[in-house]
């Protein structure tokens, strides 16, 4: 019951099987599921302490439960983030670790669990290889299903960020949307869809990411679980519009205090960043950056660093730059990907002159078109065309500044695309106002019912999908057609084509 989606209902009956004659084991398997409950409810600091107490209990009990319920304790604590207290995981850290894992089993989480403990007791680089080695076998762990899976996915996207891995995180979400979908797992639905959405907007896909997000809200409202407005925050940020992002931000910061969730305040604090930097408001993005980095949870934090450097530069504070750099190179060295590698390119490039910032520039750009990572290689090409023209190169400058343009207008980046813009003019060139790729002319809710109408879902479908009425369905496919210009379903394949 609590997989499908009712925690309430999951609670009455742990209440009930709670006054019966219960063995320890039973009785420990009751309060790992009490934790993972309140957890779901609340994401706030009271999941960890009882699924560290669980975890503890389970140990002489079931080793692999144990472990397992460890990560979940991770987990709790990395959503908890700078209110969990860091005594607190490391003590769970060095619990887990004195457990050990079956010889009968090979699970993907059991590296996960000792990548992340030797991270929180050792320190980053020492966590990285078996971090890396969980991810790649994460998804395939003994059949897990959906529900069980989706309980690590948070962990396992944590630790690609970790090592800035984006295509592991997308192919990781991706699979348990789909696993989810398959078992109807409404608990672990909107968390996968959540970090899908997510790996969509770096991806520079703000339709198809705004679609994911209108149906982790929908299910997340009809299950009364909290929230997970983690990527609307960054669609929020990389769309650049600055009253509709403040309001979103000042809410979610808001509900995560009063909840406890700490995560979503380092995730409001690098989408304040993030909208500042492309608004070229650089003193209030390197606020809001030092405040993300200066928390270092078990996830996302290391994403501000890069702002950091970016606003500390153009805020003349090279110190605050440099060492934010040197934090960022020990991660992307130890993780070693495309995305990692490009990010400290481009923010050594900030920091550096002549034939070699023009050669770490060109190796953020190239690094960053392979990784598939669109909204940071626009911006690679944005910092690099605002080089050139500083140094005089307006020709370069220009094409540049014009590929930079170009690809915000097609994702919707409109913060900054305006400042593309304005560089290129101060190159002298007379640029033509770009208009930005708007199918959110569209509302998200119409977006959403509009791409499963694309796909072949009926209305009935749709709606069941949704939680919302056939009714509501087909009032909101009026709307499109009237918006699109268009007269029937079968015509929306050539207006919304398939990423």
């Amino acid at each position: 019951m609590h997989d499908s989606g009712a925690p309430g209902a999951a609670l009455e009956l742990l209440i009930t099987a709670d006054q019966g004659r219960l063995g320890e084991l039973q009785q420990a398997r009751l309060d790992r599921l009490r934790a993972l409950i309140a957890f779901d409810l609340r994401r706030g600091t009271d999941a960890f302490p009882l699924l560290h107490r669980a975890a503890k209990r389970l140990a002489p009990l079931d080793a692999d439960l144990s472990r397992a319920t460890y990560l979940e304790a991770l987990g709790a604590a990395a959503y908890a983030g700078r209110f969990c207290g860091s005594r607190g995981v490391v003590a769970a850290a060095e619990d887990a670790r004195g457990v050990a894992p079956s010889a009968a089993t090979a699970r993907a989480i059991d590296p996960m669990l000792e990548g992340l403990t030797a991270r929180i007791s050792e320190g980053y680089p020492a966590g990285t290889p078996d971090l890396r080695r969980a991810l790649s076998a994460f998804d395939g762990e003994n059949g897990a299903g959906a529900t069980g899976a989706a309980r690590f996915l948070m962990l396992a996207c944590g630790g690609a960020d970790f090592l800035w891995d984006g295509e592991v995180c997308r192919a990781l979400a991706r699979r348990q949307v789909r696993r989810a979908r398959e078992e109807g797992a409404l608990s672990a639905l909107p968390f996968a869809l959540t970090f899908l959405a997510a790996v969509q907007v770096m991806r520079g896909e703000f339709s198809a990411g705004g679609a994911r997000i209108e149906e982790a809200d929908a299910i997340t409202t009809a299950t009364g679980n909290a929230s997970l407005p983690h990527a609307a925050l960054l669609l929020a940020a990389w769309r650049g519009r600055r009253d509709d992002a403040t309001e979103l931000f000042e809410a979610s910061a808001a509900d995560a205090t009063e909840r406890g969730e700490g995560l979503l305040i380092t995730i409001v604090e690098y989408a304040t960043a993030v909208l500042h930097n492309g608004l070229g408001q650089y003193p209030a993005a390197l606020a809001a950056a030092r405040k993300a980095s200066d928390h270092e949870g078990l996830a996302f934090f290391s994403w501000a660093l890069p702002e950091v450097v970016e606003a500390a530069v153009r805020s003349d504070e090279p110190e605050l730059a440099g060492e934010a750099l040197g934090r960022l190179s020990e991660q992307a060295r130890a993780g070693g990907t495309e995305w990692g590698l490009a990010m400290e390119a481009c923010s050594r490039a900030l920091l550096s002159q002549g034939d070699v910032a023009e050669g770490l520039y060109r190796e953020a750009i190239e690094r960053l078109d392979r990784s598939g990572v669109v909204v940071y290689l626009a911006r690679a090409r944005l910092v690099y065309g605002e080089w050139l023209r500083r140094e005089g190169r307006r020709i370069d400058a220009r094409e540049q500044l014009r590929r930079a343009g170009e690809m915000f207008a097609t994702m919707g980046a409109e913060a900054f695309g305006e400042r593309a813009e304005r560089e290129l003019l101060a190159t002298g060139e007379r640029a033509r106002r770009r208009r930005i790729e708007r199918r959110d002319d569209l509302t998200a809710q119409e977006g959403q019912i509009a791409r499963l109408a694309r796909d072949g879902l009926s209305n009935p479908e749709i709606g069941t999908r949704l939680f919302i009425s056939p009714r509501t369905v087909e009032y909101h496919l009026h709307k499109v057609f009237l918006k699109l210009g268009l007269h029937s379903r079968h015509e929306l394949a050539g207006t919304l084509p398939r990423r």
